[in-house]
């Protein structure tokens, strides 16, 4: 999964900011090889929480409160490889990628305009410590940008960050992402198209925490957050206080032909119908490991306070 490709240099378009789906202020409440299976009816059963928790208030992110700050002027660039430990890009309007060599690069208060089939941000294998926040990432909806951010190093810090019109929005397996408008992907042919995705465990020592993040997939597949098993068994995962709603299933939540999902945390998220009325087109929630050790299934509800329950999806 590491792909090369040589940069151009001069589209010429804007990016969308009118979601096709917006979160609510007061809410009441190609992929890479292999790909799973997702046959629903592979999924398991489990027995969820009775315990129901109240629809959280307050504002949800979203256009207002993610990407570049209003008001901060932006100077042009071109595609970007970053070289130097402890860099920071602040600032820029960047027509390409920008791909970081190094370690502890942060970028920030920028716009980055996705090439052609590839990425918009690019963490490198054997790097670590990218910090990527207020930052609006994107394709032109004409021609693929695969990924808005895809972390083939270590950790990475994604927080407050707006990405739309690509295939898929993030690939970590480890790290933080945080506070964040993920939406409105782009449907190319023979894409399996997912907003935040994880495809196996998480480096030794280290963990995937998905927290406060508006994620809507509006299509009817894959998802809005998937964990797939698609290089190793699923764990150490922490996937909270999100809205999810869209794709074949708004989650996919871990369970895979690979081992048994582990310490795999879905707690107090808010499932939405406004795209599909199931929460996603099948429905909210499948692949879950019901027992699996460590794994909790809590607090998840509809926007309405109803229970998720992932053995009756």
């Amino acid at each position: 999964m590491t792909p090369s490709h040589s940069a151009t240099h001069s589209p010429s378009y804007s990016p969308s900011h009118s979601p096709s789906y917006s979160p609510s202020r007061t809410p009441s409440p190609d992929r890479p090889s292999p790909t799973p299976s997702r046959s629903a009816s592979a999924r398991p059963s489990p027995t969820p929480s009775n315990a129901t928790t109240p629809p959280r208030t307050g504002d949800w992110p979203g256009p207002g409160n993610t990407g570049v700050p209003a008001g901060v002027a932006l100077k042009r660039s071109d595609s970007l490889v970053i070289t130097k430990d402890g860099t920071v890009i602040d600032g820029l309007d960047v027509y390409g990628d920008i791909t970081v060599d190094a370690d502890n690069v942060t970028i920030r208060n920028t716009r980055v305009r996705g090439q052609r089939d590839y990425w918009g941000i690019l963490q490198r294998e054997g790097h670590s410590g990218l910090t990527v926040e207020d930052v609006e990432v994107f394709g032109n909806g004409k021609v693929r940008t695969q990924f808005g951010i895809l972390n083939q190093g270590k950790m990475i810090t994604i927080r407050r960050v707006d990405i739309h019109t690509i295939s898929n929005g993030i690939c970590t397996e480890q790290g933080v992402v945080e506070d964040s408008y993920l939406h409105d992907p782009k449907y190319y042919s023979g894409d399996h198209t997912d907003m935040i995705m994880s495809t196996s465990a998480p480096a030794k020592g280290t963990q995937l925490v998905i927290r406060n993040n508006t994620v809507i997939n509006t299509l009817d597949q894959t998802g809005a957050i998937a964990l797939f098993q698609d290089f190793g068994v699923i764990r150490d995962v922490t996937v909270e206080g999100n809205l999810l709603a869209g794709g074949g299933w708004a989650l996919y939540a871990g369970a895979g032909t690979k081992g048994t999902s582990s310490n795999v945390k879905v707690i107090d998220n808010v499932f939405s119908r406004q795209v599909w009325p199931k929460g996603g087109h099948a429905g909210p929630v499948a692949y879950w490991d019901h027992e699996g050790s460590g794994n909790v299934w809590q607090g998840n509800i509809w926007e309405d306070g109803g229970v998720v329950d992932p053995g009756k999806s």
